[in-house]
């Protein structure tokens, strides 16, 4: 790794400990509060239709509540899609379709879908990201392993499908993030305040 790219990293390591300070900072209460605001922005978002395929995320620590996320999902009738990490060593996974009474937990323990039904990235019409923070262009700060810019590599420097929206609180917005060459850039982010849209890449 070269010294500027040795920095890069480092500089990145050190902006996930400090938000993700900041959000676990916030109180219980408060963050719950805040997660159900944006599960009803959610809502109102005229992309966010009956029936589409969808993937989502199963939140833990201090991250957004997405329960209220995934229950909108099912009363509207969406195929939900859960990722389920493949390979540990390379940091990929699947968005596998998600059978609620079925799930396993990974070696992080997080519960993954036991499924078969996986689908691409260009087949879902909508996928929603977990992050760690973002800024007002889009770049998005995730947990470290490139799971999902591995998964949506496809959208890099492009518009297409899937639509690619982060969740997360307002305060893990920063005024810049440094972005790295395999970063996915948002095409929106929906925090408590509201539904905010980045310029679309050509």
């Amino acid at each position: 790794m070269s010294t500027t790219a040795d920095s890069q990293a480092s500089a990145r390591r050190a902006l996930r400990r400090e938000l993700r300070a900041r959000r676990a900072a916030q109180p219980r209460a408060a963050r719950l509060a805040a997660s159900r605001l944006i599960c009803a922005h959610l809502a109102r978002a005229p992309w966010f239709r009956a029936r589409i395929a969808v993937a989502l995320y199963l939140s833990r620590g201090s991250e957004v509540d997405t329960a209220p996320l995934l229950a909108l999902a099912r009363r509207r009738g969406c195929r939900l899609y859960l990722p389920r990490i493949t390979d540990f060593a390379a940091h990929r996974m699947l968005l596998v379709r998600d059978g609620a009474a079925v799930r396993t937990l990974n070696r992080y323990r997080i519960a993954e879908p036991r499924g078969s039904a996986a689908l691409p990235a260009p087949a879902l019409a909508l996928v929603l990201l977990p992050l760690v923070g973002f800024d007002a262009a889009g770049n998005r700060l995730g947990n470290g392993a490139g799971y999902y810019d591995r998964f949506v590599a496809s959208r890099r420097g492009r518009y297409g499908h899937p639509l690619l929206i982060g969740i997360a609180f307002e305060c893990q917005r920063r005024a810049a993030l440094p972005a790295a060459a395999h970063d996915v850039p948002l095409d929106g982010v929906i925090t408590e305040r509201g539904l905010q849209y980045f310029q679309r890449r050509s």
